[in-house]
This record gives C-alpha cells, sequence and structure tokens, in this order.
C-alpha cells in the first residue's frame, strides 16, 4: 500500500511532462518539462537528470519496442501468417533494437516498424492495417516513454544517493494572491 501511493505522488510530480508528451508525442519537445518536473518535484540531482533525461529521451523509447512488436504480431495475425517461436523471438529482439534507433520525434516508430516487418517477412502492407490509429497509439507511448525515462532518473538518483527532497513540495506553495 506505501508502494502504491508513493507511486501516486510521482505520478503527480510528472503528470504536466506526461501531458505534454501525449499532446506532441515528441520526447525530444518534452524533455525541458520532464527535467523541471524531475530536479524540482521529484527531487533528482541535477547531475543525474542531465545526463539521465536527455539519454533517455534519445534512447530509451520503451513504449516504441513495446508498440512495434504487438503491431508486428498483430499484422501477422490479420494476414494469417503463422510465426515460429523464433521469428516471434527475432520481433522482440528487433523492435526493442529499432525502437533504439528511431528518432525521438512523432511517428518515427511506424517508420521503424517497416523494419521490423521485414526481418519477419511480414509485408509490409500490412502497415495499413495500423496506419489510421497509429496517432493515439504514438501519442500513448511517448507517454510511456518519458515516463520511463523519469522512473530511470529517479532509480539511479537513488542508487547514488542524490534524491533529496523536492524543492517544489505543492503548487498551493507557490501561488500567492
Amino acid at each position: 500500500v506505501f508502494f502504491f501511493f508513493l507511486n501516486l505522488i510521482f505520478y503527480k510530480n510528472i503528470l504536466p511532462a506526461q501531458l505534454l508528451a501525449f499532446s506532441t508525442s515528441s520526447s525530444a519537445a518534452t524533455l525541458p518539462v520532464t527535467m523541471e518536473r524531475v530536479t524540482e518535484h521529484v527531487g533528482v540531482d541535477d547531475e543525474v537528470a542531465s545526463f539521465v533525461l536527455p539519454l533517455g529521451a534519445t534512447i530509451n523509447m520503451d513504449g516504441t519496442a513495446i508498440y512495434q512488436a504487438i503491431a508486428a504480431i498483430f499484422i501477422a495475425q490479420v494476414m494469417t501468417i503463422d510465426l515460429s517461436l523464433s521469428q516471434q523471438l527475432m520481433i522482440i529482439l528487433t523492435a526493442t533494437l529499432a525502437s533504439i534507433g528511431s528518432a525521438a520525434v512523432p511517428s518515427a516508430g511506424m517508420v521503424m516498424l517497416v523494419i521490423v516487418l521485414g526481418q519477419a517477412g511480414i509485408p509490409e502492407a500490412g502497415l495499413a492495417l495500423i496506419f489510421a490509429v497509429d496517432r493515439p497509439l504514438d501519442m500513448l507511448r511517448t507517454v510511456v516513454n518519458v515516463t520511463s525515462d523519469s522512473t530511470v532518473a529517479v532509480v539511479i538518483a537513488k542508487s547514488e544517493g542524490l534524491l533529496h527532497e523536492p524543492e517544489v513540495k505543492n503548487w498551493d506553495d507557490n501561488y500567492v494572491e
């Protein structure tokens, strides 16, 4: 129960970064807000945040990796293509590696999905099945990317003893009439 409430506080503190990630679909565009929220509202040291968050926005695309693997398997199922266990494992590996190489801009994961489909022998024409719903999915996977970057920053700061009390406790504390 304690960890549940601790997580709620964390998510409340990074919510503006998540909302910006949702609206822009870009980890790179969200980076300044993410850094501000993680340092001032969560309490991660500037040294950790200034290293971990830009690196995470560049190569830590968890939402994209998950999306590419699920999309490739979905397309294969719709096209009635049976995938062996080794093909499925290769989809996971390729999706992970492709997500590391994808840009932190909107819909970059869709371009990298072509690589994943090609590796598995799934026709690229299957992209048409998910193209129409890619925008809202892109918004959601960017939120996953920003949340995981923030989580990694907190874990590293905690392990290095660089997690301290947040500078800004609550937005009400800064409100002056």
